[in-house]
């Protein structure tokens, strides 16, 4: 390849660090050498290319046979057409009000997907096939009908489902006659922490469609549905191109993904993350330091607590971070797959500063 000229300088301070988002955090290494990788020559697009083909047998080793694998741009859209793939235009989709597909897509699961969200009140973002029961039911052509469940593994409160939970709760769906969808957005984080093959707790569980993450763990933009049951699922193909997510170069959206398939990068880049939140968590406990209080089990990479009145925004004069709910001084913060021991040592240092 002929060498370029760089015409953009760097913007941004290369050595500032936050747990605002794991969005924040730039691409593995390994991503990016993919991409160099995959660049030189010419070959078919929209999915006729070699590193699609790979990735394709790459998601049969992780899930069985018959898995069928279709990558897409971002989580939204996965979220949207692997819905869409399970119900009808009259259908609904029972899920936790806190679920992302409920709460931060702007919209997307109804006004491109045509599908509305039913959402149910959970104080850890997690369904029970109670949950599931008790909202499945319809009142005929005056309501929406439940035809899939959605759950979100990691939770958008960094809780994780069991194997046994989800199977349960895909019980339960499969019983009322409702498909199963997961959000995995964060799957690395949920498969590290559980230290089990992704199979267990998704297929073998009785998940049908899944939205496989790769961007919170280092890839640019590179996410995917994967189709579980393909019994399941209709026209799935021509949903992703009518909702402008068909890549027309899709070997570099195939070829990020095949990265962090790579040895298991997904899986150690999502237990590096993992490992920061516990140790952020355990480094506040042991200082004992006062005023904060921590609202939720910290099992991947989020820590949520409150922090007392005014500490928050003192501490984003030097780190970012996200408020959660304001109004009882919760925040949120997630750690990213490059969270470094002294970037969590270094913030730990802040929070007791300014709570002392």
């Amino acid at each position: 390849m002929p060498a370029y000229p760089v015409f953009v300088d760097t913007l941004h301070d290369t050595d500032r660090r936050g747990f605002a988002s794991d969005n924040y955090a730039g691409a593995h290494p390994e991503v990016l050498e993919a991409l160099a990788a995959a660049n030189a020559g010419h070959v078919s697009a929209y999915g006729d290319d070699p590193y699609t083909e790979a990735l394709r047998a790459r998601f049969v080793d992780l899930f069985g046979d018959g898995t069928e694998v279709f990558p897409v741009f971002n989580g939204t859209g996965a979220n949207v057409i692997g819905l869409q793939s399970l119900l009808t235009r009259w259908g609904g989709v029972i899920a936790p009000a806190i679920a992302h597909v409920n709460t931060d897509e702007g919209g997307a699961p109804e006004k491109v997907g045509g599908f509305k969200i039913l959402p149910v009140q959970t104080p850890d973002a997690k369904l029970t096939p109670e949950l599931v029961r008790a909202h499945a039911g319809s009142r005929g052509v005056h309501t929406i009908v439940p035809q899939a469940v959605s759950i979100t593994q990691s939770t958008e409160l960094g809780t994780l489902y069991t194997a046994p939970e989800i199977r349960a709760i895909a019980e339960a769906a499969h019983e009322l006659g409702l498909a199963l969808h997961m959000d995995g957005a964060r799957l690395a984080n949920a498969a590290a922490a559980l230290d089990m093959p992704v199979r267990e707790f998704t297929r073998d569980a009785g998940v049908d469609v899944l939205s496989f993450g790769g961007t919170k763990i280092g890839a640019l933009g590179a996410e995917a549905v994967v189709v579980l049951n393909p019994d399941a699922v209709t026209g799935i193909e021509f949903l992703r191109k009518n909702t402008m997510q068909l890549a027309s170069k899709m070997r570099f959206v195939s070829a990020q993904l095949l990265a962090l398939l790579e040895d298991d990068l997904w899986i150690r880049a999502g237990a590096q993350a993992n490992a920061m939140a516990a140790r952020l968590r355990k480094g506040i406990q042991e200082r004992g330091i006062p005023g904060v209080a921590f609202t939720q089990k910290t099992e991947a990479n989020g820590v949520f607590a409150t922090l007392p009145e005014g500490v928050a925004d003192r501490l984003r004069e030097h780190v970012r971070f996200y408020d959660w709910n304001a109004a009882t001084g919760e925040v949120r913060w997630l750690t990213s797959w490059d969270t470094q021991v002294d970037d969590v040592d270094r913030f730990v240092g802040l929070i007791a500063r300014y709570c002392g």
